[in-house]
């Protein structure tokens, strides 16, 4: 998790910012045992997989180091699959959508690369399959200028390299994409908040400020939930909340306010419920999201409401379904060596603690921290205004005794003068 979220500010009273992380802290997912705490906290509340951001620029891929590792290590076990985030980069966090970072380019050539290094992590046991098929989500498929064609490809290279062609999802984000078999996918899925304006009138909105829009959390989860049905297998995505004000603080920030984890918990017990029901055991249910920190959508503890959004998903999950063993947590995964064994036993007696204070302490520290700051800069400034003063004060006496000199050699008598004294 980045700093910079941490730096945000409110912009309207009751507004929650900025979002400070719980127990796991600051983290750095390239390290080992950041990723085995993320995944034994999801496997401990119910959560059943993670889908990965994949970011794929002509055979050029960014940010994917911790895929690496989860994938040649194999570990930490649990389930994944693979978002293509497939869109050009900008600016946007700066609110500039001119200015590009990494254009996405698309080509057959691409696509055949592209797929050949899908079916490595196809391979893979952990990967997450519907009807045997991997799972794979297209961020933005409405982009692909010929879907189908690239479709094809993919399902042909995969029978070649003995692998089940993937079982596409097209996220319905931008502008209205349609059924997903006109793009040759198998279904969509919703992501929040993309077409809340559609589903929601301009009555129900709360335009607060001309730098940011927000809506009602719980008009938000109603809106998605009384959507019109369609004709084809959607699945349905419910969000902890949302709020990038972070990455738009130049303004157009968008908001859901006052989310709960009881919200939370009310809006995904009917998601689950309807998919068990329409789909059996090959439906799912997305979470906008795991560590989405500088969107304001997280399931990881913060340290404003701790656990509770993951307790929340924990009872939704047993209401419904009764208590299930939970899996066998890995041993080896943060502990492969006895030394690293007692440093793990230590970093979860650490984590322990600082669940329980991290809010405060994460405040306390900033606040010294600011303080001390302020300080040392008053300091310093009154340090140079001391050595002002004193050499102002060496310059007035130096000159005063050549006055009394000269009065001296002209017979003239000398007047008492007070000191300065400076410490």
């Amino acid at each position: 998790m980045a700093e910079q979220p941490a730096r945000s500010k409110p912009l309207f009273p009751g507004h929650q910012q900025p979002h400070l992380p719980g127990e796991l802290g600051f983290y750095d997912l390239r390290v080992p045992e950041t990723r085995y705490r993320q995944a034994r906290l999801a496997r401990e509340h119910g959560i059943t997989g993670f889908l990965y951001y994949h970011y794929w620029f002509s055979g050029k891929r960014m940010l994917g180091r911790p895929l690496d590792e989860v994938l040649a290590s194999g570990k930490p076990d649990f389930p994944f699959a693979l978002c293509w985030a497939n869109e050009s980069w900008f600016r946007r966090w700066q609110s500039s959508d001119d200015e590009m970072l990494v254009e996405q380019e698309f080509s057959e050539e691409d696509d055949l690369e592209h797929i050949r290094w899908l079916i490595t992590c196809f391979k893979d046991p952990r990967y997450i399959r519907i009807g045997g098929r991997p799972l794979l989500a297209v961020y933005r498929a409405q982009l692909l200028p010929e879907p189908k064609r690239t479709v094809d490809l993919w399902r042909r290279e995969c029978e070649a390299a003995g692998v089940e062609h993937p079982w596409l999802v097209m996220f319905e984000t931008g502008e209205n994409s349609g059924a997903p078999s006109g793009f040759g996918f198998d279904a969509s899925a919703e992501f929040v908040p993309h077409g809340l304006d559609v589903l929601l009138d301009e009555l129900q909105r709360s335009r607060t400020d001309a730098s940011f829009s927000s809506f009602e959390y719980d008009d938000v989860a109603a809106a998605y939930l009384n959507r019109s049905t369609v004709d084809w297998q959607r699945f349905p995505c419910v969000a902890t909340g949302w709020d990038n004000s972070p990455r738009r603080q130049a303004g157009e920030a968008f908001i859901l306010r006052n989310a709960t984890p009881k919200g939370y918990g009310r809006w995904l017990a009917e998601a689950v419920t309807r998919q068990a029901k329409s789909v059996g055991r090959d439906g799912i249910v997305f979470v906008n999201a795991w560590n989405e920190w500088a969107e304001g959508a997280h399931l990881e503890p913060d340290a404003r409401w701790g656990r509770a959004y993951l307790e929340s998903t924990r009872e939704v999950m047993r209401s419904l379904f009764g208590e299930t063993p939970e899996p066998a947590v890995e041993t080896d995964d943060a502990a492969p060596t006895s030394a690293e064994d007692g440093y793990q036993s230590l970093y979860e007696q650490f984590v322990a603690l600082q669940q329980s204070r991290s809010g405060i302490l994460s405040y306390s520290d900033r606040r010294i921290r600011e303080w001390r700051k302020y300080y040392e800069e008053l300091l310093a400034e009154s340090r140079e205004e001391t050595q002002v003063v004193a050499d102002l004060n060496e310059e007035m006496a130096q000159h005063l005794q050549f006055l009394a000199g000269r009065l001296r050699d002209l017979g003239e008598d000398v007047p008492t003068m007070p000191w300065l004294a400076t410490s």
